[in-house]
Formats: C-alpha cells, structure tokens, sequence
C-alpha cells in the first residue's frame, strides 16, 4: 500500500486529492486499485498513516524512533469530552455561538458540571483537562476573563434562551412548568441580596430568589434572578411575558403552585392564557361550607367538579395521609417526653416554678402546631396532657387532601390531564434540588453585580440540563453523575510529538467501565486531538478580580 496525492487544473480551479492505493497482478500484469479516500483527513493523520506506511515491514522500529517521537503525559480527556459532546447534542454550544465569547461560556458551563466553585478554579480546572483542545480555543484566559463572561452571558441571556427553545421544536409548546426558590449568600453585597422568606431553611441570611420556567416535559428554558424579599406571585407576570413574547406562544397552560398563581395573577393572564394551580387548606373548608365540594368526593381515586367557569379537581393521597398522621404522632411523642422531663424536675426541685414548666411546654406545643387539639394543664405540681379528640378530628378531616383549581375547558384536557399537569410540577423541584442540594448546586455565590450573578445562574441552568441528561443515561448502570465523571475523569490523553509534525493528544482505549458510560451515551471518544498550546492562566492578586465580580 501507498499514499498517493493527485493535483488537476480546470480551468482556473486546482483539485487536491490524497489517495491509499494498493498495487497487484492480475493476469501476469501489475494493477493498482483506491482503497480508500484520504482527501477529507488533516495533514498530521496522513502524515501518521505514511509514517506506519514506511515501517510496516517491522512496527516494531516505530517504538525505536525515540529521536523523531515523544510523548508525554497529557490532560484528562474523558470527562471534558464526554460533557462536551452532551452541550453540542443538546444545542448548548449552538446556542452559545463559535465566538470566543461562546466557547468560554461553554467551559464556564462544562466547568460547573465538573466541579462546583468560583471562576479561579474554574481556570485551574482547564489546567487539569483537555479544554483548549476539546473545544478548540485559539487563546488563553483568565478569571478575570470569565468573571467578564458572566456579564456577556447576562446581556445575550434571552438570545441564547431562544435559541435553547427553538431547536428541536416542530411547534411552540401549550404548557409551561413555573416554581420559585431563594438561595442564601454568605456575603451582604450581591445585587440582589435581601433578607426574605427562607425557602430553603436557612433564616438569617440574605438570599437571592430564583424563577426557573420549564416546558411540558420539565427541560428548563429560561431562568430568572429576583431580589431576595421578592414575593412568589410578584415573580409571575415576567414570565408570562416571556412566554408570550420571547417565546411565541399563543395559547399557553401555566402550572404554578397555590401560593404563585392567585386572583391578581389571574385576571393579568392575556387571551389564549390559563393554569392550573391548587388552593389552600382554608379555600378548600370554604368550598366545602358553601357546598360546592363534598367531603365524601375525596374518597374515589380522582372527582371534579365545575363551578362558576372553574374545574376543581378532588384526590385524597393515601400516602400522604399516613405520612401526616405519623408525623402528627412523632410530635406527640416528642411533646411527653418534654412533660416527663419538666415533672421530674418539678418533684426533685421543690422551689421550681410549674409556671415557667407550663411556659415552655407551651412554647414547644405552639412551634409544633398541635395547639388546636392538644391542652397542657397542671394538677398538684404535675403537667399533663389533654388530647381533643373532635378537634383532632377536625383537623385531620383534610389531611392528604388537595384541590386543584383550573379555568381550562374540558374539551382541551379531561380531568386525569389536568391531575397530572400539576403534579409535573415535581420536575422543576426535582431540578431546584438538584441546582441547590444535590450534586450540581447554585451556592456558592462568589459574585456580586446584577449581571455577574444573572450570568452565574444562568450557567447553572445549562449545567443542570446537561446533568439531567447524564443522569438519564446512567440510571439503568446505577451510577451516580458524579461517580461517572470521576470515573471518566482518569481517562487521560497521551501528548505525542513527531519530528516536523504538530503535537496531537493521542487518547487510549477506554477502560470496560469508562466504555460503558461512554456507551449508554452514545458518545465515543477520537483516537487523538490536535494539540493546541494555548495558556491558561491565573491572576496572582485576587484583589483584582473583586471589582469585577
């Protein structure tokens, strides 16, 4: 075999053409036929292929070339390039764009899914994995660089929704999944800090709020930053706006939760607009007071009823009702052994007050919420408790009781639809667990200015839909995101040189475990990368960067 390379002339164009050609004899004469089309590969692959061409008599003495042949330790490859080529078939990098500007955005991206922190370790991340090749950088940067990314990615952040939206979609789609929630910041100078409603327990802190608005099948497609004393239904209006607006969509279900979508919210939806949503405990007793519902309709499996242009959905969740009354129990239980506790201090201390004994079984009885049908009194030095039993009754009447209400007819969806519409809104709190608590999460906040954090969160968004993905995948192999990437995190590349070649990164041959997470992605990884020197660098004064976070 041999390489040959054709060049013809017609007429003020050249053609270049590199063939794999083989000779033989047929019929006492010599005869040559194309194996193959070479034209297509890069200079340095057909430069390998003539290299193995000239010792194929003995390979063997490619290993003693050591004068013309280097190689060296090269980055880890698995893992950039496994997310990096997830980011491409979701159409992160798409959306993103081939400018630099882009591509960083993508390592800011990448980054996130790899490891969780600020933008200096994101830059000594790419120190650690084949970034600039992977992805094709042609220049090297800094923190400072992608502090100033996160304000770039802020002011296209409704272009790239968009264009995240549009790919894929034959159709706007006619229900949207909306869900808020706050993340505290340790710091007091974020844009958007404010002391507000701890969603996520942590009281004294400020906290920033977020919007995160997902399509029918729970794919995040547009995230929002609101200050932290924002109120849930003061987040609404924006994104039926975004929905109408950046999106296209005329007629258009939004499902929120009871305490996001009320009558204010209601009455600004425009034509072509509905929801669904659920009502409060004490909307519920009124519905039943006025009769409109009845308390025996939440014994079948699913009950609707109409009323006034609205649809009310019935369901009793048996499950819930025993988690209810099991926790009403353990707080029972956790109230006695405080009144066993004060009696026995009252008989071994005779000057101890049973008033300040009452006062805090009393406080204790108020944060358990079991006030209404549970009394503690005092007899002869003894604290005890009373147990209500109709008004135990009364208070559980409800328990594991929902209602959703709804003004869709019922040509547009029946009453099982509706049911489950609300409850794909468990997808969006599924992803704010997993941008908050879980693997992926939106602290810390190492930012300060409006657009800085709006392009932080938006990063997280992006990192959680190529996360989600991973997680799909790996679910049947029973491995964790974070098991497969540190798995795939050791697949390393090898950087080999050839004398009057370009360095490339050659990349073994997986392990059994890293081809079967490659494989129930459908990734597959290239036999080498060209190599590109590009620095990568950090600033040795941090105070640098504080003016621009």
């Amino acid at each position: 075999m041999h390489i040959v390379e054709n060049r013809s002339k017609q007429g003020k164009k050249i053609y270049h053409s590199v063939l794999l050609r083989e000779s033989y004899r047929k019929d006492g004469k010599v005869r040559k036929r194309t194996i193959a089309n070479l034209s297509s590969c890069k200079p340095e692959e057909i430069a390998a292929i003539k290299l193995a061409l000239s010792h194929r008599d003995n390979l063997s003495e490619l290993g003693s070339l050591n004068e013309n042949v280097g190689l060296e330790e090269g980055l880890a490859v698995g893992a950039v390039w496994t997310v990096y080529q997830l980011a491409r078939r979701i159409g992160v990098e798409r959306a993103l764009g081939n400018e630099f500007a882009g591509k960083l955005a993508l390592w800011q991206v990448i980054a996130r899914v790899l490891d969780q922190g600020s933008r200096l370790s994101a830059v000594r991340l790419a120190k650690v994995h084949a970034l600039t090749d992977a992805l094709a950088l042609t220049r090297g940067f800094d923190e400072n660089d992608l502090y100033e990314n996160l304000r770039w990615l802020a002011d296209h952040q409704a272009r790239i929704e968009k264009a995240l939206f549009s790919l894929g979609r034959t159709k706007a789609p006619e229900l949207f999944l909306y869900d808020v929630t706050s993340s505290y910041l340790e710091g007091e100078k974020n844009f958007f800090g404010a002391y507000g409603y701890p969603r996520d327990g942590k009281r004294g802190k400020q906290q920033i709020v977020i919007g995160l608005l997902c399509d029918e099948r729970g794919e995040p497609v547009s995230t929002e930053v609101f200050a932290g004393n924002t109120h849930d239904t003061e987040t609404f209006d924006s994104q039926v706006a975004k929905a109408a607006e950046r999106f296209g969509c005329h007629r258009v279900t939004l499902v929120g939760d009871r305490g996001m979508i009320k009558m204010p919210q209601i009455e600004n939806l425009p034509q072509g607009f509905h929801y669904i949503t659920a009502i409060t405990k004490p909307q519920i007793r009124s519905l039943l007071a006025q009769g409109v519902i009845q308390l025996g309709l939440f014994d079948r499996d699913i009950a609707e009823v109409a009323h006034r242009g609205l649809r009310y959905i019935l369901r009793r969740n048996p499950v819930r009702v025993e988690e209810i009354r099991t926790n009403r129990m353990a707080k029972l239980a956790s109230l006695e052994a405080l009144v066993r506790e004060k009696n026995g201090y009252l008989r071994e201390h005779a000057r101890a007050r049973v008033a300040t004994a009452l006062k805090d079984v009393g406080k204790k009885l108020n944060q358990l919420k079991l006030a209404p049908w549970l009394h503690v009194g005092a007899a002869e030095r003894t604290l005890r408790l009373t147990i209500d039993e109709e008004a135990l009754k009364e208070a559980s009447l409800l328990d594991g009781c929902y209602v959703i209400k709804t003004d869709l007819p019922r040509e547009a969806a029946d009453t099982q639809i509706i049911h489950d519409r609300y409850k794909d809104l468990a997808a969006v709190e599924k992803a704010f667990r997993s941008c908050k608590t879980d693997f992926l999460e939106v602290r810390p906040v190492y930012v300060q200015r409006e657009k800085s954090t709006r392009g932080h969160v938006l990063v997280v968004m992006l990192a959680y839909m190529i996360v989600r993905a991973l997680r799909e995948a790996w679910a049947p192999l029973d491995v964790t995101v974070e098991e497969g990437l540190m798995h795939l995190s050791t697949l390393c590349s090898m950087q080999m040189t050839v004398k009057n070649h370009p360095a490339c990164l050659k990349i073994p041959r997986p392990r059994e475990t890293s081809r079967h997470l490659l494989k129930a992605l459908k990734v597959s990884m290239p036999l080498a990368l060209p190599h590109r020197d590009v620095r990568v660098v950090t600033r040795k004064k941090l105070t640098e960067n504080r003016n621009l976070s």
